[in-house]
């Protein structure tokens, strides 16, 4: 059975307050021993009860000052790092709470332009609506529209990653022909490249400085420039 919910606020009751005081700092002696013993660390703990004449005090009154000697040897800003007072702890929960509260009312808002969205689109009639509604329904369904349009290129570009991957791997796994086979094989001879690609002119001559005359029929005047005419 769940605990009921303690309501943080001074108890009223003599008896009853001292009563919780009593059972509350000895829950706090334990956990302060736990820390303690779990984590290897130094800690004391010294609480004043009203009416006592001593505070009580863990885990010795020598090893309480110990560790308050080492505490107050360090930087003060390093003292004062987290420490924190009751009005200070209040400061931060009330700013904790109004923060949850902000969200709560902007959700809240959310969901009643949502509700406005969808009346609208049953078919209800937005003449009604306050200046304040519409501004806030126009936003929503401008966000809405953005989503979808994000959401299709999104797609889109899936799909036109898909296609090129699929082309690629056809490509790749195609069969070459006969004849692509037979000039990637020519391609592979040195001897090939260089008369497809040739660095001088000579080259197509047998190469070097020696070049292989032109052939000149001297039979005929027609085809030699050098016969003689008379």
């Amino acid at each position: 059975m769940a605990r009921k919910k303690v309501n943080l606020a001074w108890i009223a009751n003599d008896s009853t307050r001292r009563a919780t005081f009593k059972k509350r700092r000895k829950g706090l002696m334990k956990k302060v021993s736990e820390l303690s013993t779990l984590c290897d660390v130094k800690a004391c703990m010294i609480v004043y009860g009203p009416q006592e004449p001593h505070p009580e005090v863990w885990p010795s009154v020598p090893e309480a000052t110990r560790v308050l000697a080492r505490f107050k040897s360090m930087p003060e800003m390093e003292q004062c790092k987290k420490m924190m007072n009751q009005e200070g702890f209040l400061r931060q929960r009330v700013a904790k709470l109004q923060e949850q509260l902000r969200k709560q009312a902007r959700e809240n808002r959310e969901l009643e332009v949502a509700l406005l969205v969808h009346e609208g689109l049953a078919g209800r009639s937005l003449d009604d609506v306050s200046i304040e509604d519409a501004t806030s329904l126009a936003w929503m369904v401008e966000m809405k529209a953005k989503v979808v349009h994000d959401r299709i290129e999104r797609v889109r570009k899936e799909h036109v990653a898909s296609a090129l991957r699929t082309a690629e791997t056809t490509v790749a796994t195609r069969e070459k022909t006969p004849v692509e086979a037979a000039m990637e094989a020519l391609q592979r001879q040195d001897w090939f490249m260089e008369v497809m690609n040739p660095n001088d002119h000579n080259v197509m001559f047998g190469g070097g400085d020696e070049t292989i005359p032109s052939y000149i029929d001297h039979s005929s005047p027609w085809l030699d420039p050098y016969y003689p005419l008379n």
